[in-house]
């Protein structure tokens, strides 16, 4: 049987940073947050169906994007080695 390496999670940075995991995190709340009030309205010309709701969803959607694109430039970054 081959070896395993141990401990490789201490080699290899985490993909993204935390502000970027708070960022998918606030989006995901976003989204939920408008579909539940679409829901809640239950109402198909209501003001909140109409206007709120579309507004928070595409807020967070466009924040996912957001969060998944932006890059630390602070951090510096090992070159890599074999």
């Amino acid at each position: 049987m081959a070896k395993r390496k141990g401990n490789t999670a201490e080699k290899q940075p985490m993909f993204f940073s935390a502000y970027n995991y708070k960022m998918i995190g606030l989006a995901i709340f976003l989204i939920f947050a408008g579909f539940t009030a679409m829901y809640l309205e239950n109402e198909v010309n209501g003001f909140i169906s109409l206007f709120i709701s579309p507004i928070s969803i595409m807020a967070g959607y466009v924040l996912v994007v957001f969060a998944i694109m932006k890059h630390d430039r602070d951090e510096e970054t090992e070159p890599a080695s074999s």
